[in-house]
């Protein structure tokens, strides 16, 4: 479609027309005042998507109401109605130029993006004023704990089938996942953590090549970034050089990089799939060895191509989506590193409100010392006096 950004049945992009509504007439023999019109507001609710959206508003026109006209049995009209959009949680609403004009990450989240006009006054000459006209768009970014990360065929798909309740297409050939996929991880004490599966990353994605941007975008709003790698290498395609599970952990990590250098600052975790294959064990210790001393091992990536930080990974996880092994111990690990990623945050959080009570204090303890030196001054000039 050409208003919006769909990948199968996923979309994460919708344009829309917007338009606030009508002031009311005044009434000029009377000094009435017209009723303003009503204003266009997108709202974050849950069990909303942008497929819904699209589907039950194909012509993507949202009018706020017209203000009442004023009249002789009420000077003062009406306000038009307000026109509320439903949309998902995460979303980032701009303009056509790409202003930002706000954000919704919770639920109840609102923003006004058309006023309605002015009701006729006498200010106005009596005339009432148009709503304001606009397209907008709603851009999707995925909220998740975790993204996972990797170049295609990596056992993405199998990964979050084995931890979670999601159920991605999976296939033996490359660009399997078409569309991000949300699973949630269980855990005895009823915790839940959610994954997104992005699809696999192409070299050369932060160029917009393969998904490029369309899924890169998504990794921005994840918590940690869950690095998938095949223990035995990975080639895209006959022509495509053979990368190692080093280089294919390098060479994401440049991806990333190019496209928002931060993104690489997030805690990472390393999961080394398909541990069932031969000489799987051997090939792991070379992977941890070269970890271990990154620099070492450059002269195996292209120069355009070697990043300028390397991820130190907070766990190393041999696993094999496709036997179970390691699984429980993954689950483990991330539960470990979410926990100490929110105590490190409440933490943080909790030093920023002692300090800011400290300044408040400090600034009260001058403004009363200012008090009583001015009212001493003031005492002593009576005195004097």
């Amino acid at each position: 479609c050409s208003h919006c950004a769909c990948y199968g049945n996923f979309v994460d992009n919708l344009r829309l027309y917007v338009r606030g509504g009508t002031g009311g007439m005044a009434l000029p023999r009377l000094g009435g005042h017209g009723g303003n019109g009503g204003n266009v507001w997108v709202v974050a609710t849950n069990n909303m998507t942008l497929k819904r959206i699209k589907d039950k508003y194909p012509l993507k026109r949202f009018v706020g109401g017209s203000g009442a006209n004023s009249s002789v049995r009420a000077l003062k009209g009406e306000k038009g109605k307000d026109e509320e959009i439903l949309a998902p949680i995460g979303i980032t609403v701009t303009s056509d130029d790409g202003r930002i004009l706000g954000e919704l990450n919770a639920e109840g989240d609102r923003v006004l993006v058309a006023k309605g006009g002015s009701g006729g006054t006498p200010c106005s000459s009596f005339e009432p004023k148009k709503g304001q006209v606009k397209h907008i768009r709603l851009d999707l970014k995925l909220i998740a704990d975790l993204g996972l990360v990797g170049f295609p065929n990596a056992g993405k798909s199998s990964l979050l089938t084995a931890l979670s309740n999601a159920t991605p297409q999976i296939a033996s050939y490359a660009f399997t996942t078409l569309r991000p996929e949300i699973g949630k991880v269980a855990y005895p004490d009823y915790k839940q953590i959610s994954i997104a599966d992005l699809p696999g990353l192409i070299e050369g994605a932060h160029l917009n090549r393969g998904m490029g941007h369309k899924f890169l975008k998504h990794v921005e709003r994840t918590k940690q970034l869950l690095f998938v790698v095949d223990v035995g290498g990975f080639q895209l395609a006959s022509k495509t050089p053979r990368r190692s599970a080093f280089e294919a952990v390098q060479l994401l990590t440049k991806e990333l990089e190019l496209y928002k250098e931060e993104l690489v600052s997030k805690p990472s975790l390393l999961v080394v799939n398909k541990m069932d294959l031969p000489e799987a064990d051997q090939m792991l210790e070379e992977l941890k060895e070269q970890l271990q001393n990154p620099e070492e091992f450059t002269n195996l990536l292209p120069d355009d191509m070697i990043p300028k930080n390397f991820i130190t990974f907070r766990h190393v996880v041999p696993i094999s989506a496709l036997t179970g092994f390691g699984v429980d111990h993954l689950k483990s690990c991330i539960r470990l590193s979410l926990d100490e990623y929110a105590a490190m945050e409440t933490g943080a959080t909790h030093q920023k409100k002692l300090q800011a009570l400290r300044q408040q204090s400090h600034e009260c303890f001058r403004n009363e010392d200012k008090v009583s030196l001015s009212s001493g001054v003031g005492g002593t000039r009576r005195a004097t006096s």
